[in-house]
């Protein structure tokens, strides 16, 4: 199979079956390919911005914190203060005399107007490059203002997001541990990487409760800053978005103690583990019957709505790119529940662990690429024959103009698709994208191998995915 790429993506796209060596990965995006990864600074934003009464203030140009604005879909049973997105505004004068009082005095009267229990403070790109001190200022305003104000050190130069994950995670280490709390029950666990998206944590949340299992904190979908103060008590971390909070795992457990399960939410076999690793961990048979039970009655229930859908998709063909690779991993399962093929699956920040793990599970002459751009996506679309990609808002467009049904799994979405009932809203998009009247219309598709004149533009385009591979 023939795709054309750009010189210096060598080894960043291969096909199942074929002998190559491994993905290349984890290293930086080629410039001037419009890679789809964000920066640091959104990167953090995404992590820290769920916590629902929390101050978010960007210190840096009004554009980094529009960018941003409101940039998850997560959903709060309460405070709604993580929804506005307050910026110093820096300006040409602020770049030349520095932006530290400009800091310090928004600071003092947005803790004067809002009263938040806690303040994020995020650095972004000019900010690290004029070197204004966002630790000594966040320090003082913090002692001045009786609250935590935390430094989200996220200078976009520094990487790219799995950078502002860490920024993130470093953030929250720092409040984790400065409240006192016993949890009720003798079975405690955090829900770490889970972000509430469209009101994901409270499809899945109650069967833990049912369980006998208390959610000490959830980090950070719907949470309060006091909930996050006090997760350092819980006994289990499982954690469900490993690219982004793997990391606060394996400091929570190096200084508290608190061991960490890699789990997902999505799809009824994902979700059936998650409820029996847990049981499983605090060894209690009374938990392990409860978890079957719920499991048993769960998939009861929704398996006749799902086989609906499935008997309307079952053998279509999808694609999948993801930022992080728990998802797509999931999303795969999922899709063999419905009966589905993936035909092409990709992420954003996948290391060479991931992608062994997703070379495991899929089939041959499945196309694996690592931080994908829209000229290979649009390419293996058309050559794989994909019926369906499953992507995040900004493939959207990518798809429909290829006239490809199109599925958004990221966190702007607007449907939950965690937890068993998450799985019959999924199979019911899957089903009405891939089914919807307008793909009926003639679309005009172009050749994937016969024009070169879209990629003109880029000097040094190359035929690579190679042939197979011959040992």
């Amino acid at each position: 199979m023939i795709v054309k790429i750009f010189e210096g993506r060598e080894g960043h796209i291969q096909q199942k079956g074929d002998e190559c060596l491994p993905l290349s990965c984890s290293n930086d995006s080629l410039a001037g390919a419009v890679s789809q990864r964000a920066c640091v600074y959104s990167g953090a934003r995404v992590v820290l911005n769920p916590i629902t009464d929390a101050l978010h203030l960007v210190h840096g140009p009004i554009g980094c914190a529009a960018y941003t604005w409101d940039i998850r879909g997560a959903a709060s049973s309460g405070p709604d203060l993580y929804r506005n997105s307050f910026s110093t505004d820096m300006l040409e004068l602020d770049v030349v005399f520095g932006g530290e009082k400009k800091l310090a005095l928004a600071l003092r009267e947005l803790a004067e107007r809002f009263h938040p229990p806690a303040i994020f403070v995020y650095s972004t790109c000019i900010v690290g490059i004029i070197g204004d001190d966002l630790g000594t200022v966040c320090k003082k305003a913090s002692e001045e203002l009786g609250i935590p104000v935390l430094p989200v050190k996220s200078e976009g130069f520094r990487g790219n997001k799995n950078e502002g994950y860490k920024a993130a995670c470093n953030a929250l280490f720092e409040l984790i541990g400065t409240r006192d709390y016993t949890p009720a029950s003798r079975y405690s666990i955090n829900l770490l990487g889970e972000y509430n998206v469209a009101g994901d944590v409270w499809s899945v949340k109650p069967f833990f409760e049912e369980m006998g299992i208390e959610v000490v904190a959830t980090l950070t979908g719907d949470a309060r800053v006091a909930e996050i103060q006090r997760a350092h008590t819980a006994r289990l971390n499982l954690v469900q978005c490993s690219g982004s909070m793997t990391y606060l795992a394996k400091k929570l457990e190096e200084k508290y103690g608190i061991p960490y399960r890699r789990i997902s939410f999505f799809g009824l076999q994902d979700m059936s583990s998650a409820l029996r690793t847990a049981a499983e961990f605090f060894d209690s048979q009374e938990l392990k019957e409860k978890a079957e039970e719920i499991i048993l009655r769960e998939t009861a229930r929704v398996i006749p709505q799902i086989e609906r859908h499935r008997a309307r998709i079952s053998g279509k063909k999808a694609a999948i790119y993801m930022g992080g690779a728990a998802k797509a991993v999931s999303l795969v399962r999922a899709f063999q529940e419905l009966g589905m093929d993936v035909v092409i699956i990709g992420t954003q920040t996948g290391d060479r662990d991931d992608y062994e793990k997703i070379a495991y599970i899929v089939k041959d002459g499945t196309v694996i690429i690592d931080d994908a751009n829209p000229l290979e996506l649009k390419e293996l679309l058309i050559k794989q024959g994909a019926d369906l990609l499953v992507a995040g808002v900004k493939e959207r467009f990518l798809a429909y103009k290829l006239g490809i049904a199109f599925c958004d799994f990221n966190h702007d979405r607007t449907t939950s698709f965690e937890g068993f009932a998450g799985m019959v809203n999924f199979a019911r998009e899957v089903d009405i994208t891939i089914n919807s009247p307008v793909w009926q219309l003639p679309v005009k598709r172009q050749s994937p191998i016969g024009s070169r004149s879209d990629l003109a533009v880029c000097a040094g385009v190359e035929n690579v995915i190679q042939e197979p591979c011959h040992s």
